[in-house]
C-alpha cells in the first residue's frame, strides 16, 4: 500500500470511528452537574463522581460548577481536590460555564457579564491552569443576545442553547436542527447547537423539554427532523445521587453514546452551510417573579451597587490617568465579588430560600450589595481625598467643589453635595469667574449645596466657593422669580418651564392631564381620551374581585422645591385605601422627568390575576400576564406606537402584538432592563421610560404601556411572595421626537445611572480637565479601570450602526494595544501626537459593538 493510500484510509477510519459514516443515525446524551458551594455541592461529590469516571470508561461529564467551590474543596477534601486537579486535564471532563455565580445574564449589565466570566475563569485557572474553556453550556436559562461576541472574545468557540431539565424561569425558542451559526447583535457568530425547532415540551411538566431524558418520542422526532445526531441533556444537581444518568454499558438504551459537549462539537461535522440565526432578546423566552417585592428590592440593590462600583473603578482610573493615584486592587476585587455573588441566578429566582442555616438569599443579597456600596463609597473618597493631597493650590475663601463625568458625553447637569457644618450660604463661581445659579438647603444629614454643573466628557471640572450676597424675597439666587409651580382654580398642579407643561389632575388621583414638551413642537403626550391616565397606579386585588386605581381618589399637593433650579412637587393620595407619595421632579434644562413613588401598604393585600393555588406545577399561573399587578401606566398621544428596549450590549426592537401571556408554555420576553420606549413611526415622536430596577412592562393594542410595580401571592414553587413593607420605586419619562437613537435614549439612561459627583474640598487645584474624548457621539465608555498597573478602557457602540470615532487621550500614554476580554494581544495600535501633547487613535466599532484597549502610562 502507497504512501498515501495509507494516510486516506487512515483519515477515513479516524472519521468513522468518531461519527461514523455521514447520513448514519446517531444519538448522543450529554450528563453532568450543576451547582457549588452557595447552590448545592455536598463535600462527597467530588469523590462520587470521579468513582464513577474511573468505573465507567464510556461515561462522560461536563461541570457547570461555581469556581469558589474549589476554594473549599481544597481545605474540606484535599485528596478529592487533588484527584480532581489530576482529572481536570481528562477530555471526560468539560467545564462548561465559568462564570463566578451562574447568573441568567439578561437580568444584569454587559460590564457585569464580563466580569462573571473574567473573575470566574481565573479562579478556575488558580485551581486548574491548564484546563480550557472551549464551550458554553448551563443548566438554566442563562443568555443574552450579545453572548455570541462575549464567548468568542474570552476563547470559546461553540455555545448551547438548551436547557431541557431546569426550564422554570423559562427556555430559548425552538428553532432550527442539529447546528447553527447564533449571531449576535454585532455580526460575531459562535456554532451552536439550539433547542430544536422539534424540542418540545415534556408533557405534564412545567420545567423540562423533551431532551432531558432518553426517550424514543425524542429521538424520532429529532431523525424525522433530518438531525442525523442529536443530542439530549441533563445537568443533574450536584448532590444527586444517580451517577451516570442514563446507565452504563446495557442499561443505556436506544444506541445513545454519551458525550461531553465539546467532544460533541468536535466530532460531529457541521457541515457547509450551518444556517445563521441572529437571535435577539425576545428568543430568550424567560420569565421571573417580576413586581414581587422581594425580586423587585433584589433588583433595585443590584443596579445601585452595578452604578456605584463602575463609577469607582472610573474615577479610581481618572485620579491615575491625573496625578498617579493607584486604587486598592485587593478592595476592587472584593467589591465585585459580593455584587457577582448577588446576581446568581438562586439570588433572583428562589430568593426566599435559605442559603445558610439563618439566612434566605434575599437577606445575603442585602449584606453583599451593602458592603459592595461600602467598598465603592470608600474608593470613590480614596479618589477625592488623592486629588487634595497631590496638588494644592491658594486657600479659597470657602473651599472648592470638584465634579466628575464619568461618561463619555459632554453634561450639563444639577449636582449635589455636602457641605461642612463651618460653610454658610455660598455663591459657586467657575473657573471663567462666571457666578452659577445654586441653592443650599438644610437637611437631617446636613448642609445640601445644589447648582448646575458643567462638565466635559469623562473629566472633571472645578468651582469655587464664595460667601453670598443677600437676595430679595421671592427670588432665587439667579435673580429670576419661582414661578415653575401654580394651581388652578379645580387646584390642579400645573408646572411649567423652559421645556415643559404639565398638569398634574386633583381629583384623578394626581395624574398627569397634559404633558406638552414644548422643544418637541409643543406636542401634546398624554392621552386625552380613553380608560387611562398617564401615571396612573392600577392593579388588579383579588380579595376583593376588582381593579383599583389611584385616580378613583382625589390628592393632595405640596411643592417640596421649587427655586429656578429644580422643582419638585409631592402628591399625597391612595389606592383602595392605601397611601402613596409621589414626587414628580423638574430639572432646569433637562429632558428627562424624574418620579419617585412610595406605596404604604396596609398590610399583605393579594394583587394579581387570581389567587394561586398551591399547585405549583401547573402550566397556567397568576403570577405571568402583568396587566393584573399593580402597574404605573403611560397612555399617550402615540397611536402606531413600536416598542423597542434595551439588553446587555444590544438594543431590541420588539416583535411582539402584546406581552400578554398566562402559561408557563407560552412565555413571552416582556423583560425591562434600564428603559423602554414607544415609538410612533407616523409622527416621530417617542415616549421612553427609565426605570431603576430588571423588572417587566406591559403593551398591547389596546393596553398603555405600563411598568410592573407590585404583585402579592403564591409563585414558584408555591412560595408566598408577601408584601412585607412599603413599595419603592423610581423611574423616569423622556418624551421625544425621533427615534430612541437619534434621541439618545441610551446616553439618557446612563447619564441617569452614572450622576455625576461632586465633592467638597477646602484646597484643591482650581482646574477643569477632560482625560478621554470620542467624536462618535454614539459611542461609550463601558469601562476604564487600573488593571495591574495598566488602564484597561473598553468602548461600546451603542448605536445602531457601524461608528468610527477618533479617541484623543489626555495623559502621558507611551502604548496602545488592542485586547480581547480574555487579555489575548490583538493588535498594537498607533498613537498620534496632537500640538497640545495629547494623543488619539481611531477605532472602528460595529453596531453594538465592544472593543477593549491596554494603555501603558
Amino acid at each position: 500500500m502507497t504512501g498515501l493510500k495509507k494516510i486516506a484510509v487512515t483519515l477515513f477510519i479516524v472519521l468513522v470511528s468518531a461519527v461514523g459514516l455521514r447520513g448514519q443515525q446517531q444519538a448522543y446524551f450529554v450528563d453532568g452537574y450543576h451547582g457549588g458551594i452557595y447552590g448545592h455541592y455536598p463535600l462527597w461529590v467530588t469523590t462520587f463522581m470521579l468513582d464513577h469516571l474511573e468505573a465507567a470508561p464510556s461515561w462522560r461529564i461536563g461541570l457547570e460548577i461555581e469556581p469558589e467551590t474549589w476554594d473549599t474543596v481544597k481545605i474540606k477534601d484535599p485528596v478529592g481536590y487533588a484527584r480532581m486537579k489530576e482529572w481536570a486535564k481528562d477530555s471526560r471532563l468539560d467545564f462548561t460555564n465559568p462564570t463566578y455565580a451562574q447568573p441568567y445574564l439578561y437580568n444584569i449589565s454587559g460590564e457585569s457579564i464580563i466580569r462573571q466570566f473574567a473573575y470566574g475563569m481565573a479562579k478556575y485557572h488558580k485551581h486548574f491552569p491548564k484546563i480550557k474553556f472551549t464551550t458554553y453550556a448551563a443548566e438554566e436559562p442563562c443568555f443574552t443576545s450579545s453572548l455570541p461576541q462575549i464567548l468568542e472574545q474570552f476563547g470559546f468557540q461553540y455555545a448551547v442553547l438548551k436547557c431541557p431539565n431546569t426550564c422554570w424561569g423559562g427556555y430559548t425558542r425552538a428553532y432550527g436542527g442539529q447546528f447553527l451559526n447564533w449571531e449576535g447583535p454585532d455580526g460575531t457568530a459562535i456554532l451552536t447547537v439550539p433547542r430544536y425547532e422539534n424540542e418540545a415540551f415534556e408533557k405534564n411538566s412545567t420545567w423540562q423539554t423533551m431532551a432531558w431524558a432518553n426517550k424514543v418520542d425524542y429521538w424520532k422526532s429529532c431523525y424525522d427532523a433530518g438531525i442525523t445526531n442529536p443530542v439530549g441533556m441533563c445537568y443533574q444537581d450536584a448532590g444527586w445521587k444517580n451517577g451516570p444518568w442514563m446507565g452504563i454499558g446495557e442499561k443505556v438504551k436506544n444506541n445513545v453514546r454519551y458525550t461531553t459537549w465539546t467532544e460533541y462539537f468536535q466530532s460531529i461535522p457541521a457541515g457547509l452551510a450551518v444556517p445563521s440565526w441572529k437571535m435577539g432578546q425576545e428568543d430568550i423566552l424567560v420569565n421571573l417573579m417580576w413586581g414581587s417585592q422581594v425580586l423587585q428590592r433584589i433588583a433595585q440593590q443590584v443596579r445601585q451597587a452595578e452604578n456605584s462600583l463602575l463609577q469607582a473603578e472610573k474615577i479610581g482610573a481618572m485620579a491615575f490617568m491625573d496625578h498617579g493615584f493607584v486604587p486598592d486592587s485587593k478592595l476592587l476585587d472584593e467589591a465585585w465579588r459580593t455584587l457577582m455573588m448577588a446576581q446568581h441566578h438562586d439570588s433572583w429566582i428562589v430568593p426566599y430560600n435559605k442559603l445558610h442555616k439563618d439566612q434566605t438569599w434575599a437577606q445575603a443579597i442585602e449584606d453583599w450589595t451593602s458592603n459592595t456600596l461600602t467598598i465603592a463609597g470608600q474608593l470613590i473618597q480614596q479618589a477625592h481625598a488623592s486629588y487634595a493631597t497631590s496638588i494644592r493650590s491658594g486657600k479659597a475663601e470657602l473651599g472648592y467643589i470638584r465634579v466628575y463625568n464619568t461618561l463619555a458625553q459632554h453634561r450639563k447637569e444639577c449636582v449635589r453635595v455636602m457641605l461642612p457644618a463651618h460653610v454658610d450660604d455660598v455663591t459657586v463661581w467657575t473657573g471663567k469667574q462666571e457666578e452659577l445659579p445654586a441653592q443650599c438647603h438644610q437637611t437631617d444629614k446636613g448642609k445640601v449645596l445644589e447648582f448646575e454643573a458643567e462638565v466635559n466628557g469623562f473629566g472633571y471640572a472645578t468651582y469655587q466657593l464664595k460667601v453670598a450676597q443677600p437676595i430679595k424675597p421671592g427670588q432665587s439666587k439667579s435673580g429670576e422669580q419661582k414661578n415653575t409651580v401654580r394651581f388652578d382654580d379645580e387646584g390642579n398642579c400645573i408646572l411649567e418651564n423652559e421645556l415643559y407643561k404639565i398638569v398634574l389632575n386633583k381629583k384623578q388621583g394626581g395624574t398627569i392631564s397634559s404633558l406638552i414638551a414644548k422643544y418637541a413642537n409643543h406636542k401634546e403626550f398624554a392621552a386625552q381620551v380613553g380608560a387611562y391616565r398617564m401615571g396612573e397606579i392600577s392593579g388588579h386585588f383579588y380579595e376583593a374581585g376588582k381593579f383599583y386605581s389611584s385616580k378613583e381618589s382625589p390628592v393632595a399637593f405640596a411643592v417640596v422645591q421649587d427655586d429656578g433650579l429644580k422643582t419638585t412637587v409631592e402628591v399625597k393620595g391612595n389606592i383602595n385605601g392605601h397611601p402613596f407619595v409621589q414626587l414628580l421632579s423638574l430639572v432646569a434644562g433637562q429632558q428627562r422627568i424624574d418620579m419617585d413613588l412610595t406605596i404604604e401598604w396596609k398590610g399583605n393585600v393579594g394583587i394579581g390575576e387570581y389567587k394561586q393555588q398551591q399547585k405549583w406545577t401547573d402550566n397556567r399561573r397568576a403570577f405571568t400576564d402583568d396587566r393584573y399587578k399593580l402597574k404605573v401606566m403611560f397612555p399617550s398621544t402615540l397611536r402606531q406606537g413600536k416598542i423597542t428596549k434595551n439588553a446587555p450590549f444590544d438594543v431590541t426592537e420588539s416583535g411582539l402584538e402584546d406581552t400578554f401571556f398566562g402559561q408557563w408554555d407560552q412565555i413571552k420576553n416582556n423583560v425591562v432592563l434600564n428603559w423602554v420606549d414607544l415609538f410612533d413611526e407616523t409622527s416621530q415622536y417617542g415616549f421612553a421610560v427609565l426605570t431603576d430596577h430588571t423588572g417587566s412592562y406591559v403593551h398591547g393594542k389596546e393596553f398603555p404601556l405600563s411598568l410592573t410595580a407590585q404583585y402579592s401571592g403564591l409563585g414558584l414553587w408555591g412560595m408566598d411572595y408577601k408584601i412585607t413593607g412599603p413599595l419603592h420605586m423610581r423611574y423616569a419619562l423622556i418624551p421625544h421626537e425621533k427615534n430612541w437613537n437619534i434621541a439618545r435614549i441610551t446616553d439618557r439612561s446612563k447619564a441617569w445611572n452614572e450622576p455625576l459627583l461632586a465633592s467638597y474640598h477646602p484646597n484643591i487645584e482650581a482646574r477643569d480637565r477632560q482625560l478621554i474624548a470620542l467624536s462618535e457621539d454614539h459611542l461609550e465608555i463601558s469601562a476604564l479601570q487600573l488593571d495591574h498597573g495598566q488602564l484597561s478602557l473598553r468602548l461600546f457602540n451603542t448605536d445602531n450602526k457601524q461608528a468610527s470615532s477618533t479617541v484623543t487621550i489626555n495623559f502621558p500614554a507611551t502604548l496602545l494595544q488592542e485586547v480581547l476580554l480574555n487579555g489575548e494581544q490583538k493588535r498594537n495600535i498607533p498613537l498620534s501626537r496632537i500640538a497640545d501633547g495629547r494623543k488619539a487613535f481611531v477605532v472602528q466599532l460595529p453596531q453594538f459593538g465592544i472593543r477593549t484597549f491596554k494603555v501603558n502610562k
